[in-house]
């Protein structure tokens, strides 16, 4: 009797929608969470060989992605502007040149930050002794991204991994994954050894735990700080280590000498640009009672003067919000803050691009709020500008650090003597003075937060540090038979240890003397006789 066939499984795909026009924009096959162990496995085979080659090795492959980068521009931004919702301008200032630059600062940096590093001897009672320490791969690296900038942060990451001498498993964002192919033709340009680098795509709970499970080395995650809090837990119960690039609820404090200008310029463009789904824009303004005013009619004018829609001819400044469910939370903000108060008084203009399948939310300006408000304590991740005035600056401090987040900040004013007295009393990874959220595209900028923010950070020296450990290896410049410290113990081996710290810390020259001529005889007797 002949078997039964057996069924073959499903085929597991993901679609991808443009969030400006509800249009498909591709179908790609699920990563088998079953070939896991194997992609682990080809993937530490790879990072071996990757790991004993030399910086400069490494940079003649990751320079080849600049090249790339370079070429292929219109099609990277047009990519994400079709996924994310973005305009092909915000994709090209914030998305493509970014990728760019990080190729070059790694690739020339990473072996002046990684490279040894010989520390000093603490004590001349260690005058034998001498350490270094170097900076060791994790092995294989996984890192989990978000869609709000689907190309610069994962790829700004891979990047620093690999220089980092590690492999990498990336999984982006399920409504951005032609991000993640834009991101795998990058990295082919490079030439780098089969399986270093692989793109799975699947669920993020279900990719991240089998990144746990498999044995991977280091987590570097970017998303919403319940996410990040839920990841952290399952990590726990095999201390995988992590990196968390988390929420902000980013403040503006506008003293009362500022630059109005420029002040409302910069913040319709980091609280309005990528529909205000940043983690580093701006998310409230806290504005000095003398210029309140001035300041809100000036940003309204420029609030009223945005274009929203779709970019069907670089004809608009703001595009759309990328998902439905974050749209929902946007409005939700604005409706509960309105229902206790708060006003809107000013919205962007509707182009003849937004059609009734985008998901538009127009950039919205908003006053009369206070800290009651959901708008003004949880993300909104949106573009809702909400204004509120202080009379001092221990007021204006209070406010910005009454929040549970604190990623980014920014303070504008002329006296940048002033600005920078402040700046450390605010609870914020990174805060700007007279501008606000372009740090994230400095490659040698530190980019994390305080608080709920997350933990550790990328980009910078600090962020290749977080892509290796750190290992002292300590010699001994000549090798006698014993230490000092070593067996077999008597009483004069303690009267000695007394004239160690003594000599360590002297009373003065005299018992420095004793001390070390006492040490020196016994020193020498202990080392170099033999155990009886």
């Amino acid at each position: 009797m002949r078997a039964p066939k057996k069924k073959s499984a499903k085929v597991q795909t993901s679609v991808t929608y443009n969030p400006a026009t509800g249009e498909q924009v591709a179908e790609y096959t699920n990563t088998d969470m079953r070939s896991f162990p194997q992609i682990m496995e080809k993937a530490r085979r790879a990072q071996k060989d990757w790991a004993q080659k030399s910086f400069r090795q490494r940079a003649r492959h990751i320079l080849r992605m600049r090249r790339y980068i370079t070429e292929h521009a219109d099609e990277l931004a047009l990519t994400v502007s079709r996924e994310n919702g973005k305009s092909r301008i915000d994709a090209l200032a914030t998305e493509v040149i970014p990728c760019s630059l990080a190729v070059r600062w790694y690739a020339k940096n990473a072996g002046k930050v990684l490279g040894e590093t010989r520390l000093n001897r603490s004590s001349w009672l260690f005058f034998n002794k001498q350490s270094k320490i170097v900076r060791v791969p994790w092995g294989v690296v996984g890192i989990i991204s978000p869609w709000n900038y689907p190309l610069s942060i994962p790829f700004g990451e891979v990047v620093m991994a690999l220089m980092a001498g590690n492999a990498v498993i990336l999984k982006v964002a399920a409504v951005t994954l032609s991000c993640g192919k834009a991101i795998e033709n990058i990295v082919a340009a490079a030439g780098l050894p089969d399986g270093l680098f692989t793109h799975v795509i699947g669920s993020g709970g279900e990719v991240s735990t089998a990144m746990i499970d498999n044995g991977i080395g280091k987590i570097f995650f970017t998303g919403s700080v319940p996410t990040g809090k839920k990841l952290m837990a399952q990590a726990a119960a095999k201390l995988v280590p992590l990196s968390l690039e988390l929420g902000g609820k980013d403040p503006m404090i506008v003293l009362g000498d500022a630059d109005l200008e420029r002040a409302t310029n910069g913040a319709a463009w980091a609280g309005y640009q990528n529909a205000g789904q940043s983690c580093g824009g701006v998310e409230r303004i806290y504005v000095h009672s003398s210029v309140y005013q001035a300041f809100v009619d000036l940003l309204a004018q420029k609030t009223k003067a945005i274009r929203h829609g779709a970019d069907t001819d670089f004809n608009v400044d703001m595009g759309a919000v990328t998902t439905k469910d974050q749209y929902n939370t946007i409005k939700s903000h604005l409706t509960s803050a309105v229902k206790k108060g708060a006003k809107v008084v000013a919205e962007s203009q509707s182009s003849a691009s937004a059609g009734k399948n985008g998901n538009f939310f127009p950039a919205t300006l908003v006053t009369h709020v206070n800290h009651n408000m959901d708008l003004m304590r949880e993300e909104t991740f949106g573009p809702i500008l909400p204004v509120m005035k202080f009379d001092d600056i221990e007021e204006a401090i209070n406010l910005a650090n009454d929040c549970s987040m604190g990623l980014t900040a920014s303070i504008w004013t002329k006296n940048t003597r002033l600005a920078k007295k402040i700046a450390p009393r605010i609870q914020s990874g990174v805060v700007t003075i007279n501008d606000h959220l372009y740090t994230h595209g400095l490659s040698e900028t530190p980019w994390g937060g305080f608080k709920e923010s997350g933990l550790g950070r990328t980009h910078s020296a600090l962020g290749l540090e977080e892509m290796t450990q750190p290992q002292i290896i300590n010699w001994d410049l000549i090798n006698p038979p014993r230490n000092l410290w070593w067996f077999p113990f008597s009483k004069e081996t303690y009267e000695a240890l007394k004239s160690a710290l003594i000599f360590s810390a002297p009373r003065g020259p005299l018992s420095w003397l004793r001390a070390s001529l006492h040490l020196t005889v016994f020193s020498l007797k202990k080392m170099f006789s033999k155990w009886q």
